[in-house]
């Protein structure tokens, strides 16, 4: 996985994709890669996991060798007008920039295929590699197939050229690859498997591994260990962690993940639960 240059991180809200994506970040790091993690949509996660301010959209670092961003879609158009369509540095956008606007609100995929083609011109530059820690699953899938999208409705041209180049990039296996992170619950679940179907019918970007994140470990007694416990906070905690996990085991059943990531008990900051994932998935490598 850590030898392609793109790795985009997404799943349900709230099952824990950004910690997933900052553990993946030190995991590279650990091996001597110089990581970039873009935070798609917000960089409230980056930010907590790393114990830093939010990041802008210049790169900063937030470890050793590990920088982070987030992407603001106004600067990423300007910088695309500039670099991409050559428009001088000094030439004045104002009224460009209001017309494109205008464009982004009616053509859909404009402001999905701003965001992805920074992401993939990140992972273009100088860095070892680039996680991108991505939409929800129910947003992802309009990212991905936002360059398909432009390169449909463009037919010919350099923004056409550009489209047809960042779908490429996503297409190809060797460079790109998401990680799909859920918990055992049904709706976390059943939301992951149906973006693994949507990838499957329409394979836009390689699927490198299904991730269970706060996996909860097996009780470690039996049910005549049960029995035999008085009635009590003892056995109601014990009762519980069995119905919790038989639960989990079901549903674990119908995700059939290719990393298990543990539920951490105690009092942990954000920063430290990214960095015991980032051991947990190096033991599991």
């Amino acid at each position: 996985m850590f030898d392609r240059d793109l790795i985009v991180v997404s799943g349900k809200g709230g099952v824990g994709k950004s910690v997933v994506a900052a553990a993946l970040a030190i995991r590279a790091r650990r091996h001597g890669q110089r990581v970039l993690l873009i935070g798609m949509v917000d960089g409230a996660g980056i930010a907590a996991h790393f114990g830093a301010a939010i990041p802008g959209y210049a790169p900063r670092e937030v470890r050793d060798g590990i920088f982070a961003m987030t992407i603001d879609r106004a600067q990423a158009l300007d910088e695309y007008l500039h670099l991409q369509l050559n428009i001088p540095r000094n030439a004045p956008l104002g009224p460009l920039s209001k017309g494109l606007d205008v464009v982004t609100e009616a053509v859909p995929g404009i402001r999905d295929v701003i965001t992805i083609g920074k992401v993939i011109h990140e992972a273009e530059g100088s860095w070892d590699l680039v996680i991108a820690d991505a939409p929800a699953t129910g947003q992802i899938m309009s990212y991905l197939r936002a360059p398909a999208t432009i390169a449909q409705l463009v037919p010919t041209g350099r923004v056409r050229d550009q489209a047809s180049w960042m779908e490429g990039i996503l297409a190809d296996a060797g460079r790109a690859a998401l990680v799909m992170v859920a918990i055992a619950e049904e709706l976390p679940v059943t939301e992951t498997k149906e973006a693994l179907a949507a990838l499957e019918a329409e394979p836009l970007i390689a699927v490198a591994a299904v991730v269970a994140n706060r996996v909860l470990s097996a009780p470690g007694f039996g049910s005549a260990a049960l029995e035999d416990l008085p009635p009590g906070p003892h056995r109601d905690a014990a009762l519980l962690q069995t119905s919790l996990v038989t639960d989990q085991d079901e549903w674990m059943e119908e995700l059939r993940p290719d990393v298990m990531l543990p539920y951490l008990f105690g009092v942990h900051t954000a920063a430290e639960v990214a960095a015991r994932l980032a051991d947990t998935w190096e033991a599991a490598s």
